[in-house]
Protein backbone atom coordinates (compact mmCIF):
# COMPACT_ATOMS: atom_id res chain seq x y z
CA UNK A 1 0.00 0.00 0.00
CA UNK A 2 1.44 3.45 -1.43
CA UNK A 3 1.50 6.19 1.23
CA UNK A 4 1.52 10.06 0.93
CA UNK A 5 3.06 12.21 3.62
CA UNK A 6 3.10 16.20 2.01
CA UNK A 7 3.10 19.78 3.33
CA UNK A 8 1.20 22.54 1.70
CA UNK A 9 1.78 26.06 1.47
CA UNK A 10 1.37 29.25 0.29
CA UNK A 11 3.56 31.44 -2.33
CA UNK A 12 5.23 34.32 -1.79
CA UNK A 13 7.24 36.65 -4.54
CA UNK A 14 8.15 35.06 -8.22
CA UNK A 15 11.53 33.35 -7.44
CA UNK A 16 9.24 29.88 -8.02
CA UNK A 17 8.37 30.82 -11.68
CA UNK A 18 12.17 30.24 -12.69
CA UNK A 19 10.74 26.53 -12.18
CA UNK A 20 12.97 24.37 -15.66
CA UNK A 21 9.21 22.29 -15.81
CA UNK A 22 6.30 23.53 -16.27
CA UNK A 23 3.54 20.99 -16.78
CA UNK A 24 -0.41 21.87 -17.29
CA UNK A 25 -3.18 20.15 -15.71
CA UNK A 26 -6.42 19.11 -15.73
CA UNK A 27 -8.14 17.53 -13.06
CA UNK A 28 -11.14 16.33 -11.47
CA UNK A 29 -13.13 14.83 -8.72
CA UNK A 30 -16.02 11.73 -8.75
CA UNK A 31 -15.93 11.81 -5.10
CA UNK A 32 -14.35 14.04 -2.38
CA UNK A 33 -14.08 14.12 1.15
CA UNK A 34 -13.18 12.04 3.23
CA UNK A 35 -11.39 10.19 0.62
CA UNK A 36 -11.10 11.06 -2.54
CA UNK A 37 -11.33 9.55 -6.08
CA UNK A 38 -9.35 11.48 -8.61
CA UNK A 39 -8.99 11.79 -12.24
CA UNK A 40 -5.87 13.63 -13.68
CA UNK A 41 -4.98 14.40 -17.30
CA UNK A 42 -0.92 15.97 -17.44
CA UNK A 43 1.41 15.55 -20.33
CA UNK A 44 -1.01 13.47 -22.42
CA UNK A 45 -0.88 10.73 -20.10
CA UNK A 46 -3.97 9.97 -17.53
CA UNK A 47 -4.14 8.97 -13.87
CA UNK A 48 -6.96 7.81 -11.74
CA UNK A 49 -6.06 8.60 -8.06
CA UNK A 50 -7.75 7.47 -4.77
CA UNK A 51 -6.60 9.37 -1.45
CA UNK A 52 -7.83 7.86 2.04
CA UNK A 53 -8.20 10.33 4.87
CA UNK A 54 -5.35 11.80 6.28
CA UNK A 55 -4.10 11.09 9.49
CA UNK A 56 -1.95 13.92 10.29
CA UNK A 57 0.12 14.48 7.48
CA UNK A 58 -0.08 10.76 6.29
CA UNK A 59 -2.75 9.53 4.26
CA UNK A 60 -3.21 6.12 1.69
CA UNK A 61 -3.01 6.61 -1.91
CA UNK A 62 -3.33 5.04 -4.69
CA UNK A 63 -2.74 5.76 -7.97
CA UNK A 64 -3.25 3.72 -11.65
CA UNK A 65 -2.36 4.32 -14.82
CA UNK A 66 -5.76 4.97 -17.39
CA UNK A 67 -5.91 5.39 -21.20
CA UNK A 68 -6.53 9.14 -22.13
CA UNK A 69 -9.69 9.11 -23.68
CA UNK A 70 -11.07 7.00 -20.88
CA UNK A 71 -10.10 9.98 -18.63
CA UNK A 72 -11.55 13.12 -21.16
CA UNK A 73 -14.61 11.13 -20.28
CA UNK A 74 -14.61 10.18 -16.68
CA UNK A 75 -13.69 14.43 -16.23
CA UNK A 76 -16.75 14.50 -17.75
CA UNK A 77 -19.22 12.87 -15.32
CA UNK A 78 -17.42 14.26 -12.66
CA UNK A 79 -20.29 16.55 -10.56
CA UNK A 80 -17.95 20.40 -10.78
CA UNK A 81 -15.41 21.55 -13.70
CA UNK A 82 -11.91 20.28 -13.85
CA UNK A 83 -9.33 22.28 -11.74
CA UNK A 84 -6.98 24.05 -14.28
CA UNK A 85 -3.60 24.74 -13.46
CA UNK A 86 -0.04 25.14 -14.39
CA UNK A 87 2.17 23.05 -12.09
CA UNK A 88 6.12 24.20 -11.58
CA UNK A 89 8.72 21.77 -10.69
CA UNK A 90 11.67 23.22 -8.43
CA UNK A 91 14.25 21.14 -6.76
CA UNK A 92 15.26 22.62 -3.64
CA UNK A 93 17.59 21.21 -0.75
CA UNK A 94 17.46 18.11 -2.56
CA UNK A 95 13.80 18.25 -2.15
CA UNK A 96 11.04 18.12 -5.17
CA UNK A 97 8.58 21.09 -4.85
CA UNK A 98 5.96 21.39 -6.68
CA UNK A 99 3.90 24.59 -7.44
CA UNK A 100 0.30 25.02 -8.85
CA UNK A 101 -0.42 28.32 -10.29
CA UNK A 102 -4.29 27.88 -10.51
CA UNK A 103 -6.19 29.14 -13.41
CA UNK A 104 -9.97 29.56 -14.51
CA UNK A 105 -12.20 30.33 -11.22
CA UNK A 106 -9.19 29.69 -8.79
CA UNK A 107 -7.04 32.20 -10.78
CA UNK A 108 -4.58 34.19 -8.22
CA UNK A 109 -3.99 31.06 -5.98
CA UNK A 110 -0.75 30.02 -5.72
CA UNK A 111 0.36 26.91 -3.67
CA UNK A 112 3.50 24.81 -2.83
CA UNK A 113 4.01 21.19 -1.88
CA UNK A 114 6.97 18.81 -0.99
CA UNK A 115 6.57 14.90 -0.30
CA UNK A 116 8.63 13.51 2.48
CA UNK A 117 10.05 10.57 3.79
CA UNK A 118 8.85 10.72 6.88
CA UNK A 119 6.16 13.21 9.14
CA UNK A 120 8.79 14.23 10.98
CA UNK A 121 11.20 14.72 8.16
CA UNK A 122 13.51 18.26 8.64
CA UNK A 123 12.96 20.66 5.65
CA UNK A 124 14.81 23.73 4.24
CA UNK A 125 11.91 26.36 3.26
CA UNK A 126 12.35 28.20 0.18
CA UNK A 127 12.69 31.58 0.62
CA UNK A 128 9.43 32.20 -1.42
CA UNK A 129 7.57 29.94 0.71
CA UNK A 130 4.66 32.09 2.54
CA UNK A 131 2.30 30.42 5.16
CA UNK A 132 1.83 27.34 5.82
CA UNK A 133 -2.09 25.28 5.03
CA UNK A 134 -0.98 22.05 5.49
CA UNK A 135 -3.82 21.66 8.33
CA UNK A 136 -6.51 23.44 6.64
CA UNK A 137 -8.77 21.48 4.85
CA UNK A 138 -10.06 24.11 2.60
CA UNK A 139 -7.04 24.14 0.47
CA UNK A 140 -7.17 20.50 -0.70
CA UNK A 141 -7.60 20.12 -4.16
CA UNK A 142 -10.78 18.23 -3.36
CA UNK A 143 -12.24 21.11 -1.61
CA UNK A 144 -11.02 23.93 -3.57
CA UNK A 145 -13.03 22.22 -6.55
CA UNK A 146 -16.57 22.40 -5.05
CA UNK A 147 -16.39 25.37 -2.43
CA UNK A 148 -13.18 27.91 -4.69
CA UNK A 149 -11.93 30.39 -2.77
CA UNK A 150 -15.29 31.97 -1.00
CA UNK A 151 -12.99 32.46 2.80
CA UNK A 152 -9.82 31.67 2.04
CA UNK A 153 -6.97 33.93 2.39
CA UNK A 154 -4.53 34.39 -0.74
CA UNK A 155 -2.17 36.28 1.74
CA UNK A 156 0.79 34.12 1.82
CA UNK A 157 2.69 36.59 4.17
CA UNK A 158 4.19 35.65 8.00
CA UNK A 159 5.64 32.35 6.87
CA UNK A 160 5.65 29.99 9.01
CA UNK A 161 9.26 28.90 9.38
CA UNK A 162 9.28 26.02 10.89
CA UNK A 163 11.44 23.17 9.91
CA UNK A 164 10.25 20.07 10.88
Amino acid sequence: MATEIERKFLVVGNGWKAAPRVRAIAQGYLAADPASVRIRIQDGAATLTIKGEAEGLVRDEFEYAVPLADAEAMLRLCPEPPIVKKRHEIVHAGKLWQVDAFEGALAGLVVAEVELERADEVITLPDWVGREVTWDRRYRNSSLIRHGLAGLSLDAAAPQRCTG
